[in-house]
Parts: structure tokens; C-alpha cells; sequence
């Protein structure tokens, strides 16, 4: 082989190398076009819903601030429902707030967001448990009413009924003492009254005819 023929098939080797190279990278760049696009990223969104969280822990939040950040972290989880964290904070705070309610009385919100969380996720077991409390507190049975002692503190009986629904209580100021009366609904759709001087239980009664007041 002559050198000049040697040069040329040198040459043709280089350029059928150069061509399959160019093939093998026309072909990963066709994969990569054609694969499922990468997932969108979220992070500067949530960066701002992590601001608002700063405000809403704070030792000082108000209601309103904690209120911002729930809405802020809801409308995320709306808009990104595959954001498994988000989903996981957002549930944490339903959670906290339907206790709260249930423990201002609220009853039936409690029950509300309770349901809410377990249509997301029916294995919650808190929010089975939770529930089943605030169901519970939405009426009073006679077998709890016999558990009304005199002078029990308004946390005693709170603790065995719950805590009565907001505007079912009346307090009256009189010149000897603080009178207070709690109102519940009874299981069988009548009214049970728990009455406190000062605090303490010093008389109950069961399917209540009395108007609110004492």
C-alpha cells in the first residue's frame, strides 16, 4: 500500500468513527427529548410558604398571621398535589386546628376538617380517634350526667362532657357570688343544664325546661 492510499484509508476510518459518533449523540439527544419531562420545581414557591410558617410560629403570632400561613400552604397543596411534604405539613396543621375547635366546643368544624383529612388518607389514625371524640361531645348521654358531682371545677366537668357549644353558656353577676350556667344537648334530643357558683357545680339537671338564663 502506497503511502497516498494510506492516508486515505486512515482518513476514511476517521470519518466513519466521526459519523457513528455523530449518530450516537443525534440518538441520545432524540431520548432525551422524547422521555417524560423532569418534574417542575416547586422550590421557590415553597420558599415563600416557608416564610409565611416563620411568621406563624412565632412566640408573638397573631391569629391572622397563622391564619395567612394555612392558606398559603392549602393554596400550595392545591396547585401541587404531588408535593408529598406540603401534604404532610398541611395535614399536620388541619390535624391541630380541628382540636383546637373541638376544644372551644366547635364541634361539628372539628368534624368537618377531621373528615376532610381522612378522605386524603382513610388510615389516620388521629384523625379517626379525633373524630370520634368530637362525635361524641356533640351530645351528652344520662350515664355521663350522673358523673356531675357538687363542686367540681368547670376543667372536671369540661373533661367529662367537653366543653359546652359557643353561646351555650350564661353567666350571671350577683351580689354574693358568679353564677354560670353550661347547656348541653342529651342523647335522647332534650337539654341538660350544669349550674357553677364561683366556679364550682352546685347543681345539674337533665331535660331542662329552663329559658337561657338562670
Amino acid at each position: 500500500m502506497t503511502a497516498s492510499r494510506l492516508r486515505d484509508y486512515r482518513t476514511l476510518c476517521y470519518l466513519s468513527i466521526v459519523r457513528r459518533l455523530i449518530v450516537l449523540a443525534v440518538a441520545i439527544l432524540l431520548m432525551r427529548c422524547g422521555a417524560a419531562p423532569a418534574e417542575p420545581d416547586h422550590q421557590a414557591e415553597w420558599r415563600d410558604v416557608l416564610r409565611q410558617k416563620k411568621a406563624a410560629v412565632s412566640p408573638h403570632a397573631t391569629p391572622h398571621a397563622r391564619q395567612i400561613y394555612a392558606d398559603a400552604l392549602s393554596a400550595f397543596v392545591r396547585k401541587h398535589p404531588g408535593h408529598s411534604r406540603a401534604r404532610e405539613v398541611y395535614q399536620r396543621i388541619q390535624l391541630e386546628f380541628a382540636q383546637e375547635l373541638s376544644s372551644f366546643g366547635r364541634y361539628q368544624d372539628s368534624i368537618r376538617i377531621y373528615r376532610a383529612v381522612l378522605t386524603n388518607d382513610p388510615r389516620n389514625e388521629e384523625a379517626r380517634r379525633g373524630l370520634a371524640v368530637a362525635m361524641d361531645r356533640l351530645a351528652v348521654t344520662h350515664q355521663k350526667l350522673l358523673g356531675i358531682e357538687i363542686g367540681m371545677s368547670k376543667k372536671d366537668v369540661a373533661h367529662l362532657l367537653g366543653k359546652p357549644i359557643p353561646g351555650w353558656t350564661v353567666t350571671n353577676e350577683r351580689p354574693s357570688a358568679t353564677v354560670e350556667a353550661w347547656y348541653y344537648r342529651t342523647t335522647d334530643g332534650s337539654l341538660a343544664a350544669i349550674y357553677f357558683r364561683d366556679g364550682e357545680v352546685f347543681a345539674a339537671e337533665e331535660k331542662s325546661q329552663a329559658r337561657v338564663g338562670l
